[in-house]
């Protein structure tokens, strides 16, 4: 039984990696922050314009700015974690799965390239990009602060395997990740 932990910087592709990684390991998947939305029921109708739109929408709704609904999601990854056999997609998961994760994974890429990516999968412009990404990294880093103590960027030290993905497509940063686990003998 193996439980691996992906969290990474806003537009490092931590979705998609850990949905692939899971689907190559057959194991299950779950995405921290996708819970969460719909736990606020902000994918639900969709009435913001972007992806993006929806995590700056989580953090300004009271619910979702507070402490103890992000203590739920808290629980709710540990849980998952005990059963084990998964790979759990989340912000803080390299940190908050310390002593439940076997492997961590942190994703990273210069702003410019992340903002990029916003900016192809919300279908926008660069400039409207950049503004949403620097927004929501904003209220997610001053919000954690608040809640936990911590800047999580900070996780990047904690990790197995940092990986910056600005020149990787998702299939090689899988097998990045797959290479170094069969090192390590988890797989």
């Amino acid at each position: 039984m193996v439980v691996i932990a992906i969290a990474g910087q806003p537009g490092c592709g931590s979705t998609t990696i850990g949905r692939m990684l899971a689907e190559q390991l057959g194991i299950e998947y779950f995405s921290v922050g996708k819970w969460n939305k719909a736990q606020l029921k902000i994918l639900e109708g969709r009435n913001t314009s972007t992806e993006t739109q929806d995590s700056i929408a989580m953090w300004k709704n009271e619910e979702g700015s507070s402490e103890e609904f992000h203590n739920k999601s808290d629980i709710m990854q540990k849980e998952m974690a005990a059963r084990g056999n998964i790979v759990i997609d989340a912000k803080l998961a390299i940190h908050m799965l310390r002593g439940f994760a076997d492997f961590s994974v942190w994703l990273k890429a210069d702003f410019g390239i992340r903002a990029e990516r916003y900016a192809k999968r919300d279908r926008t412009s660069i400039k409207e990009a950049e503004a949403s990404l620097k927004e929501k990294e904003k209220l997610e880093r001053e919000s954690w602060k608040r809640i936990y103590g911590f800047d999580y960027f900070g996780q990047e030290d904690e990790a197995d395997l940092v990986i910056d993905v600005a020149d990787k497509t998702p299939e090689q940063i899988v097998e990045m990740i797959l290479e170094e686990m069969r090192k390590r003998k988890f797989t």
